[in-house]
């Protein structure tokens, strides 16, 4: 597997991110909705200093550590072997959704969340991108039987 294919996901996916967020914050002050597609699909800029779902939002080092170690290994594991496409997708989309958020907390001190979609907690296409990496590698690991 050629890995400009993996790094081309990545940083295509981690731009997308940037520059939504960027958006959101640009048109949005903190705490303001707006409604894209009724209730199903809000804007709402919310800064969240925590992990997922406001977890530890007084331990902004102990997150910026956890987040670059992991950024660190997924770039290792995604250039160091042959994947298949379900396994490298997956990990693009992981290294992509850490720095991603880890970009935010680096420069901010929070990451900047603005997705609302009913009973969910605000989120960003870097979250998105976690979720739906994991998901793929997890289809990967069950799929190879380990």
């Amino acid at each position: 597997m050629l890995l400009w294919k993996p790094v081309t996901l990545a940083l295509a996916v981690l731009a997308a991110d940037q520059l939504s967020k960027w958006a959101a914050g640009a048109y949005l002050a903190p705490g303001e909705s707006l409604s894209l597609v009724g209730n199903l699909l809000r804007i709402t800029l919310v800064h969240n200093p925590g992990a997922a779902f406001g977890l530890l939002p007084e331990h902004t080092t102990l997150l910026l550590a956890l987040a670059t170690a992991a950024a660190v290994g997924i770039g290792w594991m995604l250039v160091r072997g042959r994947w298949r496409m379900t396994s490298w997708v997956g990990l693009a989309l992981l290294w992509a959704g850490t720095v991603g958020n880890l970009v935010d907390r680096y420069r901010w001190g929070h990451v900047v969340d603005f997705l609302q979609v009913p009973h969910w907690p605000v989120f960003n296409v870097a979250d998105s991108a976690l979720v739906v990496g994991a998901l793929l590698i997890a289809w990967h690991l069950v799929r190879r039987k380990c």
